[in-house]
């Protein structure tokens, strides 16, 4: 990382309502390494100075530091409104969003957009964004945080006792797609490799969001991002006192791995899918809810999505309706190459909450559905899964969604029996 000359450039400015249009593809091969990056970005040669001057030595502290930015990241993003914590139970009432004292009184969301032109290509982006804000803290004695908050100890309990060495950090570099340093409110990233499609461009583009809007409030950080599906960090691997595991983010994680998780990409934006940022999608998945009352909708169980990433989905296929058994199901392939060349009418996850059931099931990892289909007010059913991402941790089976095995899933009438326990 140490004399870094790579320096980032203004691309283009990303537009939350009018994301550009792509087929889905596994792996973007178009990208070359020289296309600079679409966010303004400082150069992490500003960086070689207080890089150089930072101790190696494993401290305690780091780990403490750690916590406190994933924690608060977290928070912010609950805060401004990008994790809306009441679609999990199906209401529209806010009981598990953080909240401070019981004043009626909305806190203003404070705006610093990001000023970056497309007109000049090598331009730069300003420095004089302020990196302190006015805007008194929320009043914490009271504030009840949403249950997988818990898990953040959880996922960073590994180096409780031993810290965080420079060593454990270049240790994550082998399959890291990024570094990000946030130093004094400003972002630096050193790219390693292309992420598949724009997973790292839009995953900065949330962290730079933050940056914008509560100045001053991240504290200094450094960690390594793997933008790939699965976890790498095998527990098996690091046992013992003398362990040392790299502390690696990404999107999911599983039992089996000390991957540390983070919300993924698609919070901020979905591009080569038609997808919007989370925040504008919610709204129109509750205007989408209120459309038809739950006895009024489809009385099946409804699955939309690609069934050849994973062997757990080709299986689910054999649980469609046909001529000799009706599941009381409605499975449907999703071809995203036709979808794109048709202009994604059949893709907007807002107009797929008319079935009284929505099934969800996982890819080669987790998959980036589950949070819109835990937002239609239909009963989820969650086929057993391997991976779980950041906030699955902190749903219960029965209150938030139905569990369904995944070894008897076809020997059950999924759009019939549960109606009446619905």
């Amino acid at each position: 990382m140490l004399g870094i000359k790579k320096k980032y450039y203004v691309k283009q400015e990303l537009d939350d309502d009018k994301p550009s249009i792509h087929g889905r593809m596994k792996r973007n091969n178009n990208n070359n390494q020289n296309h600079q990056t679409g966010f303004c970005l400082m150069s992490m040669l500003e960086l070689q100075k207080p890089i150089i001057d930072t101790p190696c030595q494993p401290v305690k502290k780091a780990a403490a530091s750690t916590i406190i930015a994933v924690f608060l990241i977290t928070v912010l993003m609950v805060s401004v409104g990008w994790l809306d914590i009441s679609f999990f139970s199906g209401v529209s009432s806010y009981q598990n969003m953080v909240v401070g004292s019981k004043s009626t009184t909305a806190r203003h969301k404070p705006e610093f957009p990001l000023e970056c032109s497309t007109e000049n290509q090598t331009q730069t982006c300003r420095k004089d964004y302020p990196t302190t804000t006015g805007i008194p803290p929320m009043n914490t004695s009271k504030v009840e945080c949403p249950s997988f908050f818990r898990w953040i100890h959880e996922d960073l309990r590994h180096w409780k006792q031993t810290g965080i060495s420079r060593d454990m950090i270049e240790g994550a570099r082998k399959t890291a797609h990024f570094r990000l340093v946030i130093v004094k409110g400003k972002a630096y990233v050193e790219k390693y490799r292309n992420s598949i499609q724009t997973r790292d461009k839009f995953t900065l583009w949330g962290i730079l969001q933050l940056l914008r809007m509560y100045p001053g409030r991240l504290p200094d950080l450094e960690l390594m991002f793997d933008c790939d599906d699965r976890p790498v960090v095998r527990s098996r691997d690091f046992q013992g006192p003398n362990a040392r595991p790299p502390p690696l983010f990404r999107y999911c994680a599983d039992e089996w791995s000390l991957d540390i998780v983070f919300p993924d990409w698609s919070f901020w934006g979905w591009a080569e899918t038609n997808i919007r940022p989370w925040r504008n999608v919610l709204k129109e998945i509750k205007k989408g809810n209120e459309r038809r009352k739950w006895k009024e909708r489809v009385p099946y169980a409804y699955w939309r999505g690609n069934p050849s990433v994973a062997p757990t989905r080709k299986d689910l296929m054999k649980c469609n309706a046909t001529d000799k058994n009706n599941w009381n199901t409605l499975l449907y392939v999703q071809d995203w190459d036709r979808e794109s060349k048709q202009g994604f009418k059949h893709s907007n996850v807002e107009d797929q909450c008319s079935h009284r059931y929505k099934i969800y099931t996982e890819g080669w990892a987790w998959s980036v559905s589950e949070k819109y289909i835990l937002a239609c007010d239909s009963m989820t059913l969650y086929v057993r899964s391997r991976f779980y991402d950041f906030f699955i941790r902190g749903m219960l089976p029965l209150q938030h969604y139905w569990p369904i095995s995944e070894n008897t899933k076809c020997t059950g009438n999924w759009g019939g029996c549960w109606e009446i326990h619905t």
